[in-house]
């Protein structure tokens, strides 16, 4: 499978790519700094210069590709109107791409509390939240075929293999990097289209946990 990630240079998206090119897939990274581009090879990640917030044609730089994963945010530090440029405005903008470049598979990183966000108010995160919602809705009203993957807090430790996965669950951790096996598999699982769950570590095998949706 070929597969682009939006957001190529994020720790997810590096770790993401390493385990599909280990898998026997191949992964394009979505970045716009030259300078990444090394960071990508060593991970076996073919990079794709492209911005989301640019005027840059997205659909042309995923146009080899099966399906996209958007790994992109507007990161730490940045404020309530970059959620929305990023955080929502990215993701319906490689929607758009993916409908026009014909590749109908779309795997979405969103977060836990994105199912109930705050109306109003709740600072950056309530925006971001309110932002990861509607980006939710869109990918969910698409016509695409989506998975909505909403990790709980994200951690550097090292993987576990062991998580848990459901509709709406208590708030958790869980490291990237079982964050990027289970975005894997979800790849590689058609009884994952049309599904969106809640991802913390647990007690249940990646693989038997994505089986299981």
């Amino acid at each position: 499978m070929e597969v682009a990630i939006a957001g190529g240079h994020g720790k997810i998206a590096l770790l993401l790519g390493k385990q599909l090119a280990e898998r026997g897939h191949t992964a394009f990274g979505l970045i716009r700094n030259p300078a990444q581009e090394d960071d990508l090879h060593k991970a076996g990640i073919e990079p794709v210069l492209c911005d989301l917030e640019g005027d840059d044609d997205v659909a042309e730089a995923i146009s080899a590709a099966e399906a996209v994963v958007f790994a992109a945010g507007a990161g730490p530090g940045s404020g309530a109107e970059r959620k929305q440029t990023m955080d929502l405005g990215g993701a319906l903008k490689l929607i758009d791409a993916a409908k026009a470049a014909g590749v109908h598979r779309y795997v979405m990183i969103s977060a836990m509390g994105a199912a109930d966000p705050p109306t109003e108010g709740g600072d950056v995160f309530g925006a971001y939240l309110r932002a990861k919602a509607e980006a939710d809705r869109a990918l969910a009203d698409s016509g695409l075929a989506y998975t909505i993957v909403r990790p709980g807090h994200l951690t550097d430790d090292p993987p576990t293999g062991l998580v848990h996965i459901g509709e709406r669950l208590d708030r958790g951790d869980i490291p990237r990097a079982d964050v990027a096996a289970v975005l894997a598999a979800v790849l590689e699982a058609r009884n994952t289209i049309g599904e969106t769950f809640d991802l913390v570590s647990g007690d249940v095998p990646v693989a038997q946990a994505v089986s299981e949706v």
